[in-house]
């Protein structure tokens, strides 16, 4: 068999970021995740709620699901990547996770628009999620192999910005052929499908789920093709050593002091930006009553700031280092959130504003830009900062370990959103409490070590 080129690998790799990226942008935060607060607040109003308190309750539907499906990955995220580590064979789990997400994104397409089968929805919309996440901790694993130290950061940050890219052009192939607007119409005019799809029973926009997972089966191809497992001799194959190298990888991390803040500070920040990406969509359905194809030119606007500021965030990167990128990012998204939390359709920072007023939503517009291109910043450069920390006896389960910190508290931001958009009643303060988990994460990234601690512990920056 021909040997797969170094740059081919990389290519390889930046494929599933290509591949699985539409979860997030078409499911998460553009297009699924409002209609299906829309589906849910109109059947909430159906049993006699007011249209606030039914965007609230939607809101807080949503956010009770991303905690559970948050929870399950916090716990198993470790435990899955020490069992690959003592197993020694990867590529059997990522096509498991695989079938995971295909089925989850698919069977949105059943989501009943009087909101009678919610709660299945949110169940399958969780399981291909939960897919999504595992199998991004035996790639994010893989990146250690793919280049110097020097060169990790621009990889990273190319392969969120090529996987962006993906996400853009998926989110922009659904707003021209399939999501409805209030007409019947998609974006540009279009019937649905091209007139195969009803456009009374939202077929159009229930076809993100299958268009997802038809996507991934396509654009997974290079990756299995190009990026070749390592083999590795198997000793221990049992979950019961896999907890145990797991039990002792958390014992250590009291002596690894760098390791541990970092994974404490993005335990956190991660969670805020987790937190802005699941309700901004939903901000904008509840609190500007943006239509789903003005939330998905809103998505587009924020895709392709994501895939210029990974980029670009790669080569910064590769010349300051990870940890003054990532602080910079966290700094940025603090002061959208504090623009958003203070905007409303009748008044920003308390400045009432003329009735029928655009300005709140070229506010937004560009506070969505921002997020997506500070959110791919800070994404890669993590990535980065993870693989200087990494041990390079066990990538896998030392990225299982950042993935319990990026969801060991996953569901406090939904929680704690959830919790209060249910006090102030209001969908606009509901999403406050991330400027918190925000400020928590940069606190923690003061003790850690820019350089990783597999060498010397070396004194932080200041």
């Amino acid at each position: 068999m021909q040997e797969v080129s170094a740059r081919k690998r990389i290519w390889g790799w930046f494929f599933f970021d290509w591949a699985s990226q539409p979860y997030h942008t078409l499911l998460v935060t553009f297009i699924f995740g409002p209609f299906f607060a829309g589906v849910a607040a109109e059947y909430y109003m159906s049993l006699g709620s007011d249209g606030d308190t039914a965007a609230a309750q939607a809101q807080t539907l949503w956010a009770w699901g991303m905690a559970v499906a948050g929870l399950l990955i916090a716990f198993g995220a470790p435990v899955m990547g020490a069992y690959a580590d003592t197993s020694g064979n990867r590529r059997p789990w990522i096509i498991w996770f695989s079938i995971m997400y295909v089925i989850g994104s698919a069977a949105l397409w059943f989501t009943a628009t009087d909101g009678s089968n919610l709660y299945w929805m949110l169940a399958f919309f969780a399981f291909g999620f939960i897919g999504a996440e595992y199998a991004l901790i035996f790639i994010n694993a893989q990146l250690p192999d793919l280049g110097t130290e020097q060169e990790i950061g621009q990889i990273s940050g190319s392969g969120f910005a090529f996987g962006y890219a993906g996400g853009l052009l998926a989110l922009a192939i659904l707003l021209v052929f399939f999501a409805e607007q209030g007409n019947g119409k998609t974006l540009v005019g279009f019937d649905p499908g091209m007139g195969l799809l009803d456009a009374e029973h939202r077929e159009g926009t229930r076809a993100v789920g299958p268009i997802t997972a038809l996507w991934y089966i396509v654009f997974m191809i290079p990756y299995f093709r190009w990026v070749k497992m390592p083999v590795v001799a198997t000793k221990h194959s049992s979950t019961a050593d896999a907890l145990r190298v797991l039990g002792k990888s958390i014992r250590d991390l009291k002596h690894r002091i760098s390791l541990s803040a970092f994974l404490g500070g993005s335990m956190f920040y991660r969670d805020a930006l987790n937190g802005l990406y699941t309700f901004g969509g939903i901000y904008a359905k509840g609190v500007l009553g943006w239509p789903v194809t003005q939330i998905g030119i809103f998505g587009i606007l924020g895709a392709l700031a994501a895939v210029v500021f990974s980029w670009v965030g790669g080569k910064l990167d590769k010349r300051f280092g990870p940890k003054p990128v990532v602080i910079a990012a966290v700094w940025t998204l603090i002061a959208v959130c504090f623009v958003v939390i203070n905007m409303s359709r009748e008044a920003i920072f308390g400045v009432a504003l003329p009735e029928g007023s655009s300005l709140p939503d070229i506010i937004f517009m560009s506070c969505g830009m921002l997020i997506g291109g500070m959110g791919g910043i800070l994404q890669a450069a993590s990535r980065s900062l993870m693989v200087r920390h990494a041990d390079p006896d066990a990538p896998t389960e030392s990225f299982g370990l950042y993935g319990l910190s990026g969801r060991a508290t996953s569901f406090i931001a939904p929680i704690l959103i959830g919790v209060t958009t249910t006090i102030t009643g209001s969908a606009r303060l509901g999403v406050s409490p991330v400027i918190l988990l925000f400020l928590i994460g940069l606190i923690l990234l003061h003790w850690v070590n820019p350089k990783g601690d597999q060498t010397k512990e070396e004194a932080p920056a200041a």
